[in-house]
């Protein structure tokens, strides 16, 4: 007897049929890599509105302000306007407490009452009847809250 050596030629389809069922299921898990990083992206911002709303209110505590409504910290060059201590949703506040913000290339903010929006220069501005792809950073209600921050997934 002959002893063969190799694949015959149906083994070699048989892999290649397996490969191509493999491939058409696992392929739009990692094609939708700009998705995640857009939303990778929304987590950080929320992250860095999160740290400098602390530190806001660690220097308004020290000024005295942190139960006042209304009220403004010099830091540096840039003044912050707070609400109950944190930074108010404005341009003004928000705006001016986080660093990279105010880059217009990669983000934008848009105010509304009591609220401001925050999503990627390259997505559709956010408004009150369009969250999607965006950070949503509320006002303290009160003295005893903090503001609320929101990343909404969708649409991204």
């Amino acid at each position: 007897m002959k002893k063969q050596d190799g694949f015959t030629l149906i083994e070699l389809v048989v892999v290649i049929v397996i490969l191509g069922i493999l491939a058409v299921t696992a392929a739009p898990r990692f094609l939708n890599l700009q998705s995640d990083a857009r939303v990778s992206a929304l987590q950080g911002m929320k992250g860095a509105m999160a740290g400098a709303g602390s530190i806001v209110y660690g220097k308004a505590a020290i000024n005295g302000v942190e139960t006042v409504s209304s009220s403004s910290i010099t830091n540096g060059t840039a003044t912050i306007i707070t609400v109950y201590g944190y930074p108010e949703a404005t341009s003004a506040g928000i705006g001016n407490a986080v660093q990279g913000l105010e880059d217009k290339n990669e983000w934008q903010l848009v105010e509304s009452t009591d609220q401001a929006y925050v999503t990627l220069a390259d997505r559709p501005a956010p408004s009150d009847n369009n969250t999607d792809c965006s950070v949503i950073y509320r006002n303290a209600a009160d003295q005893f809250s903090t503001p609320q921050i929101t990343v909404v997934e969708t649409g991204c």
